[in-house]
């Protein structure tokens, strides 16, 4: 029996959810677990690491992503593991057939795999962190006696509801033949909210989807979780996040990025980069529009169309990210025809680019997202007010944190269908216009809010360090070295 007075380090197993967004966090994740004394094994899917590998300038036959992080001293291992299709399968163009498979036939590689390391781990593994979205991972934590720690990678807002699906099913708010459209007012923690502020699937009308039974299998599994880990910061979400720690030991430990906000030295990127800084090199500082739709949601063609139109009506300057699969895997032309001629000098297009380089720009005074979790901290942190113009799930939610609480952006359109005079409108009053002196001192604050929640002593650090301790007593308890 090893000596209680020198326990070994602590060893987790990090399984980031098989998406791109969810996988950003989760590196950053590591590595401050790993600099904190943690050997970490993290796990990618087979197709999320041969998308990474394939994407870099000058692919290698190297393997491991880490590999850079460990020059400067840190225990962090990588391994790959299937996730029940080939390689060549289409996973964005046959969406609904991949979620239906994935949470079936996942267990079983992340069974096999631990099998493997359990007995031959060293140190020993002790605990296992798994994205919330994940629907098995209490089970397997408690298989393999491992402390259980969920990572939640969206706002606690977002967390929340989803926490309490019982409680909007229980009063016709979700899941009834004809939901109620009248403010909630009952979710612990929520002051209050519409129902078109909750996210797309608690907005749906057919839940017998493959997505709303992982929804239902994981928010029953996240109960069971020893601790969770949010990506939010403690002072952005305080009532939601007090009201979260009532139930279980919960933890604001972000925002989590790379060291110092630069560019990873861990390659997370599906898609090649287009290098964009000398062509804003060219541009007056503030003067570029920013627009990107993230790494999952689709638009549609004609939405595409209008926003392109409102571009061009703006005379902005701007940058736009256009993915191949943005309206669906097998669309091609999808800007209007002659849109890149009028454009030609004040706009650049590209398929993808490194956000983090993009925004920290000079040149950069505004971003049109959708407003993923990590657009919104990433633009919060280089103090760049926001379109907004969400397309899926959490986004209609965290929408609401930007424009209406926050007050750090205004929406691209106040009434669907979009046309291109409001994109239009609001490009210039985002970019110029009266409102933006207010949205620049909101954005100013959130920003104080982040840097102050990561300061030595701040909110964050101090979250992850009471979590830290708390997780290492919880190991002992496991291994039996402390009497209780």
């Amino acid at each position: 029996m090893e000596n209680n007075t020198h326990p070994k380090k602590p060893h987790a197993v990090l399984f980031p959810y098989p998406l791109q967004g969810h996988v950003i966090p989760s590196v950053p994740l590591a590595v401050k677990l790993a600099s904190n004394g943690f050997t970490i094994t993290f796990i990618n899917t087979h197709f999320i690491h041969h998308q990474i590998k394939i994407s870099q300038p000058n692919p290698t036959d190297n393997d491991d992503i880490f590999s850079e992080a460990r020059k400067s001293g840190l225990d962090i291992r990588y391994q790959v593991i299937g996730d029940g299709f080939p390689l060549g399968f289409d996973r964005s163009l046959n969406h609904d057939l991949f979620w239906e498979v994935f949470p079936k036939v996942f267990p079983t590689h992340v069974e096999e795999l631990l099998d493997d390391m359990v007995p031959s781990s060293e140190p020993p593994l002790t605990c296992l962190i798994a994205d919330t979205f994940f629907t098995f991972f209490s089970m397997i934590a408690a298989k393999y006696n491992l402390v259980n720690i969920s990572f939640w990678t969206e706002p606690a807002l977002v967390l929340t509801l989803y926490y309490h699906m019982d409680l909007l099913k229980e009063n016709g708010h979700f899941d009834s033949p004809d939901n109620r459209k009248d403010v909630i007012t009952y979710i612990p923690g929520v002051p209050a909210i519409e129902p078109k502020d909750l996210m797309s699937y608690l907005q749906a009308t057919d839940t017998s989807t493959t997505v709303h039974q992982i929804l239902n299998k994981a928010f029953s599994d996240v109960k069971k979780s020893d601790f969770i880990l949010i990506n939010t910061v403690q002072e952005l979400e305080p009532n939601t996040i007090s009201a979260l720690q009532e139930k279980q030991p919960t933890f604001a430990i972000g925002p989590i990025f790379p060291s110092g906000f630069s560019k990873s030295i861990v390659a997370t990127n599906m898609w090649s980069e287009s290098d964009c800084s000398q062509w804003l090199s060219t541009k007056r500082n503030g003067s570029v529009l920013y627009v990107s739709f993230g790494s999952y949601a689709h638009a549609s063609k004609k939405d595409i169309e209008e926003i392109a139109y409102g571009l061009s009506l703006s005379k902005v300057n701007f940058i736009w990210v256009l993915r191949p699969d943005i309206v669906s895997s097998d669309e091609t032309d999808i800007l209007p025809v002659g849109f890149e001629d009028k454009i030609k000098g004040r706009g650049l297009i590209v398929t993808w680019c490194c956000q983090i380089e993009v925004l920290s720009h000079p040149a950069i005074g505004g971003f049109i997202t959708h407003c993923g979790w990590n657009s919104i901290l990433e633009s919060i942190w280089c103090r760049i007010p926001l379109l907004a113009y969400p397309l899926l799930t959490d986004q209609f939610t965290n929408r609401k944190l930007v424009v209406d609480d926050w007050k750090i952006g205004i929406n691209l359109v106040d009434n669907k269908p979009i046309t291109r005079e409001e994109v239009s409108e609001k490009i210039n009053r985002l970019m110029g216009g009266k409102s933006r002196g207010e949205l620049m001192k909101k954005i100013e604050e959130a920003r104080n809010t982040l840097e102050n929640a990561l300061s030595h002593s701040g909110s964050s650090e101090n979250n992850f360090s009471q979590f830290v301790s708390e997780l290492k007593v919880k190991i002992e308890k496991r291994r039996g070295l402390l009497v209780i």
